[in-house]
C-alpha cells in the first residue's frame, strides 16, 4: 500500500465537562479579546457570554463584543467585525457559539491583518484569490454545539450575500490557537438543532472517510466519530440533558473536524452550501440530511468497501446497502426523516441553477469524490433528494 500524508494541528483542544473554567488559567494568545457571538440570544441568556468575560478577567485579559453572527454568517459582518477589532485594539479572537460564530471568528481574523475585502482572498466564485500575506489574529474557539468540528480545523465557510455564493477557505494560520469542548454548554440545544448538528458532524466524518485523499489517520478519526454519533445521536436528541450522550457527540464532532484537517469533504457539502447560499433560513445540517439518501446511494457503486466499513461501525449489515439503511434508520430515530427541500421555499425549477452554482463555487470538493461528477450527475442527485 502507498500510503503519504502530511500530518499539522496545531491546536491545543481541552475537552471535557466543566473545562470552560480551564479559561481563567490558560496562556492566552493576547491581552484584549473581541469576542464573536451570534445575533440570537443564547449566548446571554443561558449566561455563556458572562462566564467567558469574567473568566478572561481572571486571567489578565479585556473583551469587547460583536454580536451580529448570523446561522449562515456573511461577509459583511466579518469586515465590520475586523473594523470593530482594529478600532478596539483587540490582539486576539475568541468565537464562543456554534460553528457560525467561530467560523467568523477565523474569517474576522484575517481581515483584521489583511488588506482590502474578505472576498479578495476567496478561492472559487468571484473571488480574487489573492494569498494572505499579513498574518492572522490568534483564534481562541468556544464551541456551545457539536455540529461543524471546526474547532479542530482552519476551515471558515462565510456567504457573500449580494453574490449568493457560500464558499469554504481557510489556511494554516486560521487552525485555533486554542479550543475548548466543554460539552456542559451544549446542554441547552434543542432537540430539532441537536440532529441537524450532529448529521453535520457525521457527514463531515462520512465524507472524509470515502474522499480520495483519506489516510489511515483520517479514517480512524472518521470510524471512530461515526460510531460515537449511530451509538449517541438519538439519545442526545430525545434527552438533551444526558450528559453522556452530549459528551459522546461533543467528541465526534471535534473528531469530524480532525477528519476534516487529514482528509476533506466531498461534493455533498458543495451541493448543500449552494443550496443554503440561496435560502438563508436552511440549516446547513438539515440540508445535508436532505441531499444524503441520493447522495450515498450514487456513491454506492463507487465505492461500496467504505460504505460496508462504515455499515459495520453502525451496527448493520456490512454492505453498501447496509451503510443506507443505516443512515434512514438514524434520521428516522432523530425525527428529520421527513425534511423536505421544499418546506425551506426551494423550488424543484430551481436545481439546474443549483447545481452549476455548486461547481462554479465549491469545485474544489468536487476534486475529492472518488468519481468526479459532472454538473447533470449533481442535477440527477438533487431531483432524486428533492421532496
Amino acid at each position: 500500500m502507498n500510503i503519504n500524508f502530511d500530518y499539522r494541528i496545531p491546536t491545543r483542544l481541552i475537552f471535557g465537562a466543566g473545562k470552560l473554567e480551564e479559561l481563567k488559567n490558560i496562556k492566552l494568545p493576547g491581552k484584549k479579546a473581541l469576542i464573536v457571538i451570534s445575533s440570537g440570544t443564547s449566548m446571554k441568556k443561558y449566561g455563556y457570554l458572562e462566564r467567558v468575560q469574567k473568566l478572561l478577567s481572571q486571567n489578565g485579559a479585556e473583551s469587547v463584543v460583536f454580536d451580529k453572527i448570523l446561522p449562515n454568517p456573511i461577509r459583511s459582518h466579518v469586515m465590520e467585525g475586523a473594523a470593530m477589532a482594529n478600532a478596539q485594539n483587540c490582539d486576539f479572537v475568541i468565537g464562543l457559539g456554534g460553528g457560525s460564530s467561530i467560523d467568523s471568528a477565523k474569517s474576522i481574523a484575517i481581515m483584521a491583518k489583511n488588506p482590502g475585502d474578505y472576498w479578495d482572498y476567496i478561492n472559487g466564485g468571484t473571488g480574487k484569490g489573492k494569498p494572505v500575506t499579513q498574518g492572522v489574529l490568534p483564534i481562541v474557539a468556544i464551541t456551545t454545539t457539536a455540529g461543524t468540528g471546526t474547532e479542530a480545523d482552519p476551515w471558515t465557510v462565510i456567504s457573500h450575500e449580494e453574490k449568493e455564493e457560500k464558499i469554504g477557505f481557510g489556511t494554516d494560520e486560521t487552525f485555533p490557537t486554542v479550543s475548548i469542548i466543554d460539552p456542559e454548554l451544549m446542554l441547552s440545544i434543542p432537540p430539532h438543532l441537536t440532529a441537524y448538528q450532529g448529521f453535520d458532524a457525521f457527514f463531515h466524518a462520512a465524507e472524509g472517510y470515502i474522499a480520495n485523499i483519506a489516510t489511515p489517520l483520517s479514517d480512524a478519526y472518521a470510524l471512530k466519530s461515526i460510531e460515537l454519533i449511530s451509538h449517541s445521536l438519538a439519545i442526545a436528541v430525545k434527552d438533551g440533558k444526558n450528559i453522556e450522550a452530549r459528551t459522546d457527540i461533543a467528541l465526534a464532532n471535534t473528531l469530524s473536524g480532525l477528519v476534516e484537517s487529514t482528509s476533506s469533504c466531498t461534493s455533498e457539502h458543495s451541493m448543500e452550501h449552494a443550496m443554503s447560499a440561496f435560502h438563508h433560513a436552511l440549516p446547513h445540517g438539515a440540508g445535508l440530511i436532505m441531499l444524503s439518501e441520493a447522495y450515498f446511494t450514487y456513491f454506492k457503486s463507487i465505492c461500496p468497501d467504505r460504505l460496508a466499513t462504515m455499515a459495520k461501525i453502525m451496527g448493520q449489515e456490512e454492505s453498501a446497502d447496509g451503510f443506507v439503511k443505516g443512515l434512514l434508520k438514524m434520521q428516522k430515530d432523530c425525527n428529520v426523516q421527513n425534511l423536505k427541500m421544499s418546506d425551506f421555499g426551494i423550488k424543484e425549477e430551481e436545481l439546474p441553477s443549483l447545481a452549476k452554482n455548486s461547481h462554479e463555487t465549491m469545485k474544489g470538493l468536487y476534486g475529492m469524490d472518488r468519481k468526479t461528477l459532472s454538473v447533470e450527475d449533481t442535477l440527477s442527485i438533487m431531483k432524486k433528494a428533492y421532496k
